[in-house]
């Protein structure tokens, strides 16, 4: 097992990491849209579904992967009246169209609106 870290995504806000790379595949741990270099949330679903697709991407392309090579993903909306919105910025980075999960709970960490985590096969 290896630990993934990388300055491209953001820095794990409590006691887990970034992801892990285990027999060649890659898990993520779930993405807010926190802006890695000014720590900065950006308002409304799109501009934060972008920012939480960036943050998955560094991920996986630090630990040698790709949002090509994910296979499921698992999405978190704070509000299902975002759905469609959340799905058209999904949909451009996610252009594989991996099986996935996408549920609206409560609340998130910071108040963000979506939160996305990602498994992924190592290139």
């Amino acid at each position: 097992m290896n630990v993934i870290e990388t300055n491209n995504a953001p820095g794990a806000i409590g006691p887990y990491s970034q992801g892990f790379e285990v027999n060649g595949f890659i898990f993520t741990s779930g993405q807010i849209p926190v802006n890695p270099q000014t720590g900065e949330i950006p308002d409304g679903i799109a501009a934060q579904a972008e920012q939480s697709c960036k943050n998955v991407e560094a991920i996986l392309t630090s630990s040698g992967s790709g949002l090509e090579f994910v296979f499921k993903t698992t999405c978190f909306l704070a509000n299902m009246t975002d759905f469609a919105e959340f799905n058209q910025v999904y949909a451009k980075y996610f252009t594989s169209k991996p099986a996935r999960s996408c549920v609206a709970v409560k609340e998130l960490p910071k108040g963000v609106l979506c939160e996305i985590e990602a498994i992924a096969a190592k290139q």
